[in-house]
C-alpha cells in the first residue's frame, strides 16, 4: 500500500520530516540515493552548530532534544584570524546563546536512528516527479522502478533537487597523525578560520577528537574542468595549492594543508537568488532545505533552517490533516518564504565579507559589531 507522502532525501531534514510525521502517526516513505545506511553514514563531514529557536525545536518536538544534548559539545571556542595567523576574534558559548556543536554525521545517525528502518528506501536514485491523470503523484527512479498514489511528494534531495525542475577543499587529520598537535594548537576544542586575500582556511574538531580541513578560494566555475588532470593527483593538487593560492599563510597553515589524511574533496559552493522564493504553490508537491533554499554555508545556519522547515511542514500537515495538503503545503511555504530570503541574504553579504581582500575585518564590524580600530 503507498503511504500518502514521500519524502526524496535522508539527510537532516528528510529525516527529521519523517521523525516528526512518526510521532504524529501520520505515514510516509523516505528515498535515498545512498546506497545503504552504513555508505551514508560514512560520508563523515564537518561541525555544526544547533540554534536553539530552529534547529534545537525541530529535535523537542519529535522528541529528541534530550539525546541530542547527551552527544552534542558545549565547550566549543570559535578562533577567527587573517590570512597570517594574526587573532582577530574569540568566541566561547557563554550559555546564553544555547548552540552546541554536533558533527554533522552523529547528526543524520541520530535521526536516522529515530524512523523505523522500513520507512527508508535505499539506493533509490530520483529521475524525476510527475502528477498523473488522478492528481496522485509519482517518483520515477533511475533504476527504472516507479513509485505512484502519493497525494505529497516532499523534495529533501539537496542542492540539485529533483524536485527543483567556487570551490571547497576537505580533508583531515586524524587522532594519530602528527599533525593533530598543529590541528589541536589551532582549533582546540572548538573552530579555527582564517581569512584574508580572498582565501579561507578553517580546522573543526570532530567528537571523535580528529579535526576537518576545509579550504576555500573564490574562483570560477570553469576551474575544476580547467583543471581537470591536477584535480586527479592529490600530490599535485596539494602543491597548486600551496603555490597559487596559500603561499603567503603561516607554515602551520601549509603543513596541514601538505600532509592531511586522506584526498582532498572538491566542493563547488552554490545558491539560489533570493528572487527564487516565490513560487506559486503547486499542488501535490513541496520543498524543505537545501532543495528549497540553497544558500552558501557562510552564517551557519543552512541545517538549522532546513530542519525548521520540517517542523513548520509538519505542524501545518498535523494541523490541515491529510485531506487538506494543499493548504498545509500552502500555509508552510508562506512561512518558509522569509525565512529562506533571509537565509539567501545573509550568507551572500557574509561570503561577500568572508573573501574581500581585508577580510576578516569587514565581516567582524558589520556581524559581529566590533570595529578593527
Amino acid at each position: 500500500m503507498t503511504t500518502p507522502i514521500a519524502i526524496l532525501g535522508a539527510g537532516p531534514s528528510g529525516l527529521a520530516l519523517g521523525r516528526l510525521l512518526e510521532v504524529s502517526n501520520i505515514d510516509y516513505t523516505i528515498f535515498e540515493r545512498d546506497e545503504s545506511a552504513v555508505l551514508a553514514a560514512g560520508r563523515g563531514g564537518g561541525t555544526l552548530d544547533v540554534h536553539t529557536g530552529s534547529g534545537q525545536a525541530a529535535l523537542q518536538e519529535a522528541g529528541l532534544l534530550e539525546q541530542f544534548k547527551s552527544i552534542a559539545r558545549y565547550d566549543a571556542t570559535n578562533t577567527l584570524t587573517d590570512s597570517t595567523g594574526k587573532i582577530c576574534l574569540e568566541m566561547g558559548d557563554d550559555g546564553e546563546q544555547d548552540r552546541p556543536e554536533i558533527d554533522r554525521k552523529d547528526l543524520r545517525d541520530l535521526l536516522l536512528n529515530s524512523v523505523p528502518a522500513a520507512k527508508v528506501r535505499w539506493a533509490k536514485k530520483v529521475q524525476c516527479v510527475q502528477k498523473e491523470n488522478d492528481g496522485s503523484m509519482s517518483v520515477h527512479f533511475t533504476d527504472g522502478t516507479i513509485e505512484s498514489g502519493f497525494q505529497l511528494v516532499v523534495g529533501a534531495d539537496g542542492a540539485w533537487s529533483n524536485v527543483r525542475s567556487m570551490v571547497s577543499f576537505l580533508a583531515a587529520a586524524d587522532p594519530h597523525s602528527q599533525l593533530h598537535s598543529s590541528a589541536a594548537a589551532l582549533a582546540g576544542k572548538g573552530n579555527y578560520m582564517s581569512f584574508g586575500a580572498r582565501r579561507q582556511f578553517a580546522v573543526q574538531m570532530l567528537g571523535d577528537g580528529s579535526y576537518y580541513l576545509t579550504l576555500g578560494m573564490h574562483l570560477p566555475e570553469s576551474w575544476i574542468s580547467e583543471n581537470a588532470t591536477i584535480v586527479k593527483d592529490p600530490t599535485a593538487l596539494r602543491q597548486l595549492l600551496l603555490r597559487d593560492y596559500f603561499d603567503a599563510s603561516p607554515q602551520v597553515h601549509k603543513d596541514l594543508i601538505q600532509h592531511s589524511d586522506g584526498d582532498l574533496r572538491l566542493w563547488p559552493l552554490y545558491a539560489l537568488p533570493a528572487e527564487a522564493m516565490a513560487w506559486q504553490t503547486v499542488p501535490g508537491v513541496t520543498l524543505i532545505g537545501d532543495a528549497a533554499h540553497l544558500s552558501t554555508p557562510f552564517v551557519g545556519e543552512g541545517v538549522n533552517c532546513a530542519m525548521y522547515d520540517s517542523l513548520q511542514l509538519s505542524q501545518q500537515i498535523v494541523k490541515h490533516g491529510l485531506g487538506g495538503l494543499g493548504h498545509a503545503v500552502e500555509e508552510y511555504e508562506k512561512l518558509m518564504f522569509p525565512r529562506a530570503i533571509d537565509l539567501i541574504t545573509r550568507s551572500a553579504t557574509s561570503a561577500e565579507y568572508l573573501f574581500a581582500p581585508d577580510a576578516p575585518w569587514g565581516w567582524i564590524k558589520s556581524f559581529a559589531g566590533i570595529d578593527s580600530a
